[in-house]
């Protein structure tokens, strides 16, 4: 259930990563292609209106007498720039200062004697936008008309863009990962529902169904894929179930004339040895029955009892060899509620098992611990191995293959004593060489 839980989770963060992510990426593409064209059209704009001023000052500037030159060490090559096809390009002159008359009164227009050429700053104080037409003078003086227009207003702009991107994007950013960690998770509900339904449903309870989303979607189409299955599941299980009980209650009677017919024949070895098997399979069809009524749940007619005394009279009516000796630890007054039938099976099926693996002693004990009645059956046998700890509650499962058939039970006693822990609310373990039995303590807070 958890492992289910932490893979909703990994989908739902996995979705949110890549929607951010993809959203990031285009957010970023669009703020590059956001500022890299607004610079450039305000800084277009800019060059534009350095040129309007230079054309407007051509007629200025052919009237002027005088024309100033630049300082020698400013490099003015580059673009060429005439009135039809002005080329506007980022040009860094030094302030022209004027030897003579100035013969344009506008402050951002200069004439110089250089070339038209290709930098930017028309003033050290700041940034601007030039352009450059070549005049001719009245006195006949040849040069070069430099106009310029201020890029503060563009960087200006940018920095404010700038300004609001930064932290925009980011909080942009947030919001969707927000949102679609809600809006997946709000579409992932339904898998959760049926996820919690479906680690519900046992073997005892086929008959339950996930619910189906009353949306018309692939969730909806797997919860009603779903309960198809357990429709199929469930007949199934029936069906066995009905199969197991019917054998098992068809084989009891022959198997009972068989074994009449055998002790009341002329005793022999082989007759013994006939008689042996017969009640082998008398067993196995009891316990056939047995899982056939615990799997069909039927419920239990339950009684207070006192488990020491359940424990103490099965555990002495178990079959011993004459070599094993039994030891009680009871503690009076270990009041459960339950079947006696089922609790004797119970104790039966671990005494047996005690009996058949000890060397010399098998000891039932019964306590009272934490609000919980205690069974522990231990033997002095070999004991059962860490890693098969939890596959002898398998059915039909019998570690000791070396064993002969004959000597040892079916693999079913376990199983069914776990079945029966279970169907009274407890549970069977193995552990610290005992099995060990918990069930609700009666009158116990929390019991039940």
């Amino acid at each position: 259930m958890n492992a289910w839980h932490d893979g909703l989770s990994s989908v739902r963060l996995r979705a949110t990563i890549a929607a951010t992510l993809v959203v990031a990426a285009a957010l970023g593409v669009a703020a590059l292609v956001l500022v890299v064209s607004l610079g450039g059209s305000l800084r277009a704009s800019a060059y534009q209106e350095a040129a309007r001023r230079a054309v407007a000052a051509v007629p200025l500037a052919e009237a002027a007498e005088v024309i100033s030159t630049t300082p020698d060490s400013v490099d003015l090559t580059g673009q060429l720039a005439v009135a039809e096809t002005i080329t506007v390009a980022p040009m860094r002159v030094g302030l022209v200062q004027l030897k003579e008359a100035e013969p344009v009164s506008d402050p951002d227009v200069r004439v110089t004697s250089a070339q038209p050429a290709a930098a930017v700053e028309w003033a050290p104080t700041g940034d601007y936008a030039v352009a450059g037409l070549p005049v001719t003078t009245a006195a006949g003086k040849h040069g070069m008309l430099v106009a310029r227009a201020s890029l503060a207003t563009a960087e200006d702009a940018l920095r404010t863009l700038n300004g609001a991107l930064l932290p925009g994007v980011p909080a942009l950013l947030l919001v969707v990962a927000a949102m679609t960690w809600l809006s997946v998770g709000r579409a992932l509900a339904p898998v959760a529902a049926i996820r919690a339904k479906v680690a519900d449903i046992t073997a005892r309870d086929l008959h339950q169904r996930v619910p189906v989303p009353r949306s018309k979607d692939e969730i909806a189409a797997l919860a009603t894929t779903v309960n198809s299955t357990l429709d199929r599941l469930e007949t199934a299980v029936e069906t066995h179930k009905r199969f197991v009980a019917d054998a098992a209650h068809e084989l009891r009677s022959p198997i009972a004339t068989l074994r009449a017919r055998l002790e009341l024949a002329a005793p022999s070895e082989l007759t013994a040895e006939a008689l042996a098997d017969v009640e082998r399979l008398q067993s196995l069809a009891a316990d056939l029955l047995m899982l056939a009524k615990l799997d069909a749940g039927e419920p239990l007619r339950t009684a207070e009892l006192d488990l020491g005394q359940v424990a103490a009279e099965q555990s002495l009516r178990a079959d011993r060899r004459p070599e094993v000796r039994l030891e009680l630890d009871v503690e009076p007054d270990v009041v459960v509620d339950g079947s006696r039938a089922h609790l004797d099976r119970l104790v039966t099926n671990l005494a047996d098992n005690a009996v058949r693996h000890a060397a010399t002693t098998v000891e039932v004990r019964v306590r009272a611990e934490d609000g919980q009645a205690v069974l522990e059956v231990r033997d002095d046998g070999p004991g059962i191995p860490a890693e098969h700890r939890e596959s002898v509650f398998d059915r039909f499962t019998r570690l000791d293959e070396a064993r002969a058939r004959d000597a040892g039970g079916a693999g079913l006693g376990l199983p069914i004593a776990r079945d029966i822990a279970t169907l009274h609310g407890g549970t069977l373990t193995y552990a610290g060489g005992a099995f060990v039995a918990r069930f609700p303590l009666k009158g116990a807070v929390g019991a039940g």
